[in-house]
């Protein structure tokens, strides 16, 4: 689902995850597992600061892997960076960032708010992860594939 905003565009998406909300809570503050389930399947990540805890700041970089992605980078021909602070830490619950794109870009510019929200269903955990002001130059739909991917790769590192 995509929502428009008048400072940015805004986009939510959510999976339900076969696992108690506390691992999934923790994969999110882990730089380890972080760096193992963040970037998109076409992208490596690399955890540069992580410090998890409300005001705490964290800078993390993607890099596309495919030769022909290599022009697609927000701060680099091939890499996304970006920092950010944790808003807000409400355990097991609740997660809010604040994030940053480094880049020269005027598209790419302006502080995104992530939250995430983590409710028990049966079966696991639905984590719902819901953006604001996304950067007029990340179109919706690869702000919410890129997430789902991500979603993916946490479903498999915590089930």
């Amino acid at each position: 689902m995509t929502e428009a905003s008048t400072s940015g565009g805004s986009t939510r998406v959510s999976r339900m995850i076969k696992a108690p909300r506390r691992k999934v809570y923790q994969a999110f503050l882990d730089p380890e597992a972080v760096a193992a389930w963040m970037a998109p399947d076409t992208m490596r990540s690399r955890v540069h600061t992580f410090d998890p805890r409300e005001g705490g700041q964290f800078r993390i970089s993607l890099t596309y892997q495919k030769p022909a992605d290599s022009q697609r980078g927000k701060t680099s021909g091939d890499t996304d960076t970006y920092h950010g602070r944790f808003v807000q830490l409400v355990p097991d619950e609740k997660i809010v960032e604040a994030i940053e794109f480094e880049s020269q870009e005027l598209g790419f510019a302006g502080e995104m708010r992530m939250t995430v929200l983590l409710a028990d269903v049966e079966g696991g955990t639905e984590v719902s992860l819901h953006y604001e002001n996304v950067p007029t130059g990340i179109r919706p739909e690869d702000n919410e594939a890129g997430s789902r991917s991500s979603l993916q790769k946490l479903a498999a590192l915590v089930e």
